[in-house]
């Protein structure tokens, strides 16, 4: 595997004359940022390699190395010499089921012998990306492992994009299958978040969104938690995620509040609230934030037997709200983690898929540090 990373400044990708020699059918470009506002830095990555298989999204925050840059557009070229890959594409009609779309994604790519990882990139704002992921899991189990993210808009919340080849779409998501025995893929993910206050019984909601908490009005208690910070909602609720726990199930997730109706009190999060779960609010700061990135680096390298060549770092908008200027910290724990030898790429996310440990289905996730890494042996 051969890999480099290329940024689009003035009006040109960086070093482009290194492009071409790794352009083939076994490549994979990855393209986080401004997509949609950059049809010329597309145009021109596609002539500089015309064979390769080009996907990317939108994002809060694109991650380059050790570097963390917003507004812009980084490519990652991954060329690979023994593992065959795969690229799909399917679009959200008016009556799409998202668990049905994510079946139909996995079955197409599990066509095709020797599939070892999938990766996902989803509309971050369209999709039930919970029930995406839940119908993939229902057709790879355990033996193919499902991670990747959500496309971002910034703090913005307005529409994410998607890069299928030459194509900027939304309400769609991208799955990218890989093939072959001389593949090793490990993903961590964890967060660094803290429970705080009384758990409350979710007595009302519909799949994503948060109707009653104890049989009170959500927003209304969601609200008194917050205080002063109430005023400043949606936004301030990037920083104050919930902690599910479901009923017979060992592993928790955490939500991030994505909008909220003042009139019905309605709060609006990135993936599923079920009924009958408990939920408790969660804070955090720097220092357990950055605890979190390491400590999902270290399951990730731990569970790889080969010095990864490329990782790919999904990390959620709301740390990069916290952590601030400070943001590139939790990526430096991860890079002293792996190596100097392990080129790193990513961006931040309105959400990330991963199984919580390598026993586990992958799930939709909010609110962690997610890490996929790739070693080809």
């Amino acid at each position: 595997m051969k890999t480099f990373q290329t940024q689009w400044h003035n009006d040109d990708w960086t070093q482009s004359e290194n492009i071409p020699e790794l352009d083939g059918e076994q490549t994979l470009i990855l393209l986080f940022g401004e997509i949609d506002k950059l049809p010329e830095a597309i145009e021109k990555m596609r002539h500089l390699a015309p064979h390769a298989n080009i996907t990317g999204c939108s994002t809060a925050g694109e991650i380059q190395g050790q570097q963390v840059h917003e507004n812009g557009l980084i490519a990652t070229i991954i060329a690979f010499e023994k593992t065959q890959i795969k690229l799909i594409r399917a679009v959200e009609e008016a009556d799409t089921d998202s668990r049905e779309l994510g079946l139909s994604l996995a079955k197409q790519l599990n066509e095709t012998a020797e599939l070892c990882h999938v990766f996902i990139l989803s509309d971050g704002l369209e999709f039930n990306a919970s029930h995406l992921v839940e119908g993939m899991t229902q057709e790879l189990g355990l033996d193919i492992q499902v991670t990747g993210g959500l496309a971002g808009d910034s703090q913005n919340f307005v529409k994410t994009h998607l890069l299928f080849e030459n194509e900027v779409c939304s309400s769609a998501v991208v799955a990218i299958g890989f093939y072959g025995n001389q593949l090793e893929v490990s993903c961590g993910t964890r967060g660094g978040w803290c429970s705080f206050g009384i758990e409350r019984r979710i007595t009302k909601a519909d799949n994503n969104t948060l109707l009653e908490l104890d049989n009170e009005n959500a927003l209304a208690v969601y609200k008194s938690y917050l205080g002063e910070l109430a005023e400043q909602l949606p936004a301030s609720g990037l920083r104050f995620p919930l902690e599910i726990s479901e009923p017979n199930k060992i592993t928790k997730v955490v939500r991030t509040l994505l909008a909220v109706d003042e009139d019905t009190g309605a709060i609006t999060f990135a993936g599923n609230i079920p009924n009958g779960a408990t939920a408790q609010l969660m804070r955090s700061n720097v220092e357990s934030l950055i605890d979190g990135s390491l400590e999902a680096g270290k399951i990730c390298r731990h569970n790889i037997s080969h010095n990864p060549q490329v990782a790919i770092l999904v990390s959620c908008v709301g740390r990069k709200l916290v952590l601030k200027q400070l943001v590139e910290d939790e990526i430096e724990v991860i890079s002293e983690e792996f190596g100097e030898k392990t080129l790193l790429c990513g961006f931040y996310s309105y959400g990330e898929i991963a199984p919580y440990d390598r026993h586990c289905l992958a799930e939709l996730h909010n609110q962690t540090m997610t890490i996929t890494a790739f070693a080809e042996i």
